[in-house]
């Protein structure tokens, strides 16, 4: 089981208090030793609970209710139900002070008010028995006063930092925390970039010749948005009179008449009345008839009812259409533009001082502006030969996989390339950072409600996790989920209407 320890000073508090493992741990060492006021407050994790703890000042004959949170770790829910038993033990010997409360007086918030009979130190034991969580706390160090004059003087409020109370934290859907460790990742370095349509899956579709957008055609035309294969008809176009038109009819013409001479000759050949070289002649008449009207855009295939059928070269998603029914048209005039997203590049800004560090076998990771999602890529395309004199970047192109269409072509990505390096540090999990006007930040809980915004270093990520070089110790608490909410918290000095439900 491991332990974490934490102190809080408030107006009133005690001296030295001393958080120690659970019955059957061995005793870890203190954190952190803070001589309070009267009164205090103690904040331990175990593996599997929370205890946040406030107090008054405790002295003979008065007693004073305790506001024991309790919240279940593996799904930071408070303790809706169980039994919480106390035994306040003196360190010196004697008879413990024991009591019971078998439900919470709220969710998550347990209230016990001992009675002490003489003054000393005292050792308390917190045994959990509930649906949720079973386990055992110990708090050491625990002063009771004779009199209210024994007490020392109230310490200065040293509080600072962002409020965020247990009520807040326990009604914040995905809120988490973990702990800070040691460890190593792949090291990487962060660069910008965008996410691009990969070669050949990015299709502008033009008009072959001039003439009139069909009218009917139109109201059948895929919408942007539209999913659509490879030779469907996107619109049709009536030929318009004159030159162009002039040599698309005659090229009508030609193929039809190609044709049908062709197939002809292939019928006299088969009876013996004409040599091979006639139907050979036929065959190329025919092909040349094809690759010319190919050349104004169409073929016989194309041809709806005198209109020249405009097709998809590709599969994909049509992303803009640029038609007007009845409108005229020129040749090479954009009508459609068709992307096939399904594999995407991202391409990266890389400073030509870090350019030498990334290889073919240089993998990345990236998120996508505003979003949290981590993705990776798939390979190497390029690494650019020439440096950018304006920027003093290199571009380097990697494919990325997109089968679920969540990455957009046009995105602006924020990348860590991985250079097959390793690099030792705190390692915390990467949901953990956030980006603040291009700078990475966490939220380390210090106290059960008290947060902290911590500027970082960031050394690489992988899996799901990043190494911190600065701003983070390990064994300290950081916020992995709803970090946004504690962001908003910071915002206002003020305590929350709700306060405390205790």
């Amino acid at each position: 089981m491991s332990i974490r320890l934490s102190f809080i000073r408030l107006p009133i508090a005690v001296a030295a208090v001393a958080l120690v493992a659970a019955v059957g741990c061995s005793e870890p060492n203190l954190d952190e030793e803070t001589v309070l006021g009267g009164g205090g407050a103690v904040t331990l994790w175990t593996d599997s609970t929370e205890l946040f703890m406030e107090y008054p000042p405790l002295i003979v004959g008065q007693p004073e209710t305790f506001a024991v949170h309790l919240t279940d770790l593996t799904d930071f829910e408070p303790l809706g139900s169980g039994r919480v038993t106390y035994r306040f033990e003196p360190a010196d010997g004697g008879e413990p002070v024991v009591l019971t409360q078998d439900e919470p007086r709220s969710p998550g918030i347990y209230g016990p008010a001992p009675a002490f009979t003489r003054a000393g130190v005292y050792d308390l034991t917190i045994q959990i028995e509930s649906p949720q969580i079973r386990d055992v706390i110990r708090v050491t160090g625990l002063q009771v006063y004779a009199r209210a004059d024994d007490t020392p003087a109230l310490a200065p409020d040293a509080n600072d930092g962002i409020l965020f109370l247990k009520e807040q934290q326990w009604k914040t859907p995905g809120f988490r925390t973990a702990f800070a460790t040691h460890g190593d990742i792949a090291a990487s370095f962060d660069v910008g970039g965008e996410v691009r349509a990969a070669a050949g899956r990015l299709a502008e579709v033009a008009a072959p010749i001039d003439g009139f957008v069909d009218a009917s055609g139109v109201r059948r035309s895929p919408a942007p948005g539209t999913r659509v294969r490879q030779g469907d008809i996107l619109a049709a176009i009536t030929p318009a009179l004159g030159d162009a038109g002039g040599a698309y009819a005659e090229a009508r013409r030609a193929l039809r008449e190609a044709r049908a001479e062709h197939e002809r000759a292939a019928r006299l050949y088969e009876v013996g009345a004409v040599p091979r070289r006639r139907v050979e002649e036929a065959e190329s008449t025919l092909q040349a008839a094809r690759e010319a009207l190919g050349g104004l855009g169409g073929d016989t295939g194309d041809l709806v009812g005198g209109k020249l059928a405009i097709r998809a070269p590709i599969a994909g998603v049509v992303t803009e259409r640029r038609i007007v029914p009845g409108s005229r048209v020129a040749a090479g005039e954009h009508l459609f533009t068709i992307i096939d997203a399904s594999v995407v590049w991202l391409e990266l800004h890389v400073p030509a001082a870090l350019a030498p560090r990334v290889q073919r076998t240089s993998a990345a990771t990236f998120r996508l502006e505003g979003g949290t999602r981590e993705y990776r890529t798939r390979r190497v395309i390029s690494i650019g030969a020439v440096i950018d004199p304006a920027s003093r970047t290199v571009p380097v192109l990697y494919e990325v996989g997109n089968g679920d269409a969540s990455i957009k072509v046009g995105a602006i990505a924020r990348a860590a390339v991985h250079t097959g390096e390793r690099v030792s540090g705190v390692v915390i999990p990467t949901s953990a950072v956030l980006d603040e006007d291009g700078r990475p930040i966490a939220y380390v809980q210090v106290e059960g409600e008290r947060f902290e915004k911590r500027l970082l270093t960031v050394g690489g990520s992988e899996g799901g996790r990043t190494v911190v070089l600065s701003g983070i110790a390990a064994g300290e608490r950081v916020v992995t989920g709803a970090a946004y909410q504690v962001r908003l918290a910071s915002l206002s000095t003020a305590v929350p209407e709700q306060g405390h439900e205790h």
